[in-house]
């Protein structure tokens, strides 16, 4: 179930997509948040060096495995703009992180990209709990979805000239 502390970091890792589509990358941005609701660190996508694996949940694994005892991970909160990709399930999952809250589901990037003619990703879109079977996620949230769909939209709008 999202209340409004999950809405609100959630709100907080659109923005920090919004930053990352403004600066290149695509747009995925999330926030790790201790067991008290403070916001460790916050993470946007970075891939538009050309480094793949620049995923803002992926620095966030890396972060918390240097930075916090497996106790402290393990009652962390990692919120993100996107469903985590299979890279980033499994970095989540190693280092032991708790619960992961979503925006927008992998199947609906899929399916929105599909709609706008985008080719399907190289690595297979697969769900969290494909990867991490027993790990608590929540999400979608479908108004939410709607804004992170909107700055896919804007992304592949840019990359064909269009705007």
């Amino acid at each position: 179930m999202i209340d409004d502390q999950d809405r609100r970091h959630l709100e907080r890792c659109i923005e920090l997509a919004a930053e990352a589509l403004r600066s290149g990358n695509e747009p995925f941005g999330s926030v790790l948040v201790s067991q008290n609701g403070v916001a460790m660190l916050e993470a946007r996508n970075e891939v538009g060096g050309g480094d793949a694996t620049r995923h803002p949940e992926f620095a966030i694994a890396r972060w918390a495995a240097g930075s916090m005892s497996p106790k402290e991970r393990a009652a962390a909160t990692v919120y993100t703009s996107g469903e985590h990709c299979p890279m980033c399930s499994a970095a989540h999952g190693w280092v032991g992180l708790g619960r992961i809250v979503y925006a927008s589901s992998a199947a609906q990037l899929s399916q929105w990209q599909a709609e706008m003619g985008v080719a399907p990703a190289s690595v297979r879109p697969l769900s969290i709990h494909e990867i991490v079977p027993d790990l608590k996620v929540d999400g979608p949230v479908e108004d939410l979805a709607e804004s992170v769909r909107g700055l896919h939209r804007q992304m592949h709008l840019v990359s064909r000239g269009g705007g």
